[in-house]
């Protein structure tokens, strides 16, 4: 049984924000990365979503699968910009935007270094905040995966920092 198109509407409207911060980690672009979070919708909406499953993680899962799908057709991810980031910041102090800017810039270059598995599993847990076990969950590894997936991403950024 599935949601029905009324329940989808719905929960989409109150996950797109985090569906897009998590498009956007995965791409490092903001246009692809909306892009990424209309093609997760129009799949939702198409296929629909179980009704015995949490929705942000079929979600989620779905956006994965679909980014990896891009991925494996050998679409190039741009490096990040800075037009979602610094939309959503307030500027107060001229240098501190300017140290922050450079700092993102430096962080968004090096995400896009890692691998596709390591990008992905911090996007998950560090831009989005979702526990291990939700990630692995998303994700579709065991917990172990995620953490060692994680523990060297994290090492692999501190090397590129």
């Amino acid at each position: 049984m599935k949601l029905s198109e009324a329940e989808l509407k719905q929960a989409l409207i109150a996950h797109l924000e985090p569906l897009r911060r998590f498009c956007y980690a995965l791409t490092g672009s903001a246009a692809d990365g909306d892009d990424l979070a209309q093609n997760t919708v129009e799949r939702l909406l198409d296929k629909g979503v179980p009704v015995d499953v949490v929705f942000a993680a079929w979600m989620f899962r779905v956006c994965k699968n679909l980014w990896i799908d891009h991925i494996r057709k050998d679409a190039r991810c741009s490096t990040p910009g800075d037009d979602v980031v610094f939309a959503k910041q307030d500027a107060v102090d001229g240098t501190a935007v300017v140290e922050q800017h450079l700092q993102l810039d430096e962080i968004g270059a090096a995400m896009q270094q890692l691998d596709s598995d390591q990008r992905l599993v911090m996007a998950l847990v560090a831009v989005q905040g979702h526990s291990y076990r939700e990630a692995a969950e998303i994700m579709e590894v065991p917990i172990g995966t995620v953490m060692s997936r994680l523990a060297r991403a994290r090492s692999r950024l501190l090397d590129l920092m």
